[in-house]
């Protein structure tokens, strides 16, 4: 009877599994914050998706630990870097005929300092430079659709950058790729255990001045507009759960296909909670995937999605 009248489905298919890609061959190095994470080698981040394909997953979201970095992050939109890699050898794989690719286009995985853009000394602090930024993004995201994504995702909050990687993508002759943007990414404390993974913190500051504000609502739906004005295709919120509201007011907003971020702090208090015996692991973990559906999430990231899509199964 429950399920005859069940209002929200949450299918295996809504899914998206996050992979960190470094380099080295046969690597799957666990990450200490995040039980059940590893950061692994291109060869072992083939195997890791031909197992999500099994389980009928919907894709993957690709992020990179390069060999070396620099202070504009060049190894973002290196064609031989190592996510443009990776993608080269899933495709070659087979696997994503199975599994949509998304690659993020960012910069902070790559800076030498880890911030998301060009730092520029100011007074007697800093500040990222947002537009010099946006033609390193748009490079990026030119070098990621043609390694072959089949999705770029910018999560970096500069100002401009979705037409900047419009422009970029259809110069280069990819108009056909979408554009899924992170158009409320709030400057959170739940994003800790990932920058572990990512090898991403902040050298020093924090991004405050260019992730939003946790408390603004109405802020967040001005920067969702004009996010679709500029040509985003979907819209991704992060985090989730903390933000469910924002999830709901976008879902109202839009009709383009939005998308949630379990992201690494709620994955990790989750099983932290379970590893304690205090929530019944598959119960808490679906609940909390169903509540992202429930508000309006057409798709879920989240590094649960192997687990939840075995018991879904």
């Amino acid at each position: 009877m429950r399920a005859l009248v069940r209002e929200t489905q949450l299918d295996p298919g809504d899914l998206i599994y996050p992979l960190f890609i470094c380099p080295g061959e046969g690597v799957r190095r666990p990450i200490a914050s995040m039980p059940g994470v590893f950061n692994l080698s291109i060869d072992e981040a083939v195997k890791e998706a031909e197992e999500a394909a099994s389980l009928g997953i919907g894709g993957l979201l690709l992020f990179g630990l390069p060999e070396s970095k620099d202070e504009q992050g060049t190894g973002a939109w290196d064609d031989d870097g190592i996510v443009q890699r990776s993608l080269r050898a899933l495709k070659q794989s087979g696997v994503a005929k199975k599994l949509v690719l998304i690659a993020d286009v960012c910069l902070c995985e790559y800076t030498s300092h880890g911030h998301c853009g060009i730092v520029v000394e100011k007074g007697t602090g800093f500040d990222v430079d947002n537009d010099p930024t946006l033609a390193l993004l748009a490079k990026t995201g030119a070098s990621l659709a043609r390694a072959g994504a089949d999705i770029v995702a910018p999560s970096d909050m500069m100002d401009g950058r979705v037409a900047a990687i419009r422009a970029a993508l259809d110069a280069d002759g990819n108009t056909q790729t979408p554009i899924l943007s992170y158009a409320s990414k709030f400057a959170s404390a739940f994003y800790g255990p990932f920058r572990d993974a990512a090898d991403s913190a902040p050298q020093f500051g924090d991004r405050r001045t260019y992730q939003m504000d946790g408390a603004n609502l109405r802020e967040a739906l001005r920067e969702i507009e004009l996010d679709l004005v500029e040509g985003a295709d979907m819209l991704l919120m992060k985090p989730a759960m903390p933000y469910l509201d924002v999830v709901k007011a976008a879902r109202d907003l839009t009709g383009v296909p939005i998308g949630a971020y379990q992201v690494s702090g709620e994955y990790s208090m989750l099983q932290a909670a379970f590893e304690k015996g205090w929530l019944d692991r598959n119960r808490a973990m679906l609940e909390s995937l169903v509540s992202m559906r429930r508000a309006g999430a057409d798709f879920i990231v989240t590094y649960f999605a192997k687990e939840a899509a075995r018991l879904l199964a």
